[in-house]
């Protein structure tokens, strides 16, 4: 798993890229066909737990970001 502690190092770009990353790996858990990550993916390592609450802290950044 990668660090994720400080977001607000990442560009913009890369939130961006890591919201839809973890939109998308929710939604797979949702679904039926949950397949495992390489460890080469950004998300690999992580549970349905850490996923959610990484989202809210990338769209909780995102939004700090749109107020400035």
């Amino acid at each position: 798993m990668k660090d994720y502690s400080d977001l607000s190092a990442f560009s913009d770009k890369k939130l961006r890229t890591l919201r839809n990353n973890l939109n998308n790996r929710l939604a797979s858990f949702k679904g039926t066909s949950l397949k495992a990550l390489p460890p080469s993916h950004m998300l690999h390592g992580m549970d349905e737990g850490d996923c959610n609450s990484l989202l809210e802290k990338v769209q909780a950044e995102m939004r700090k970001r749109a107020k400035a």
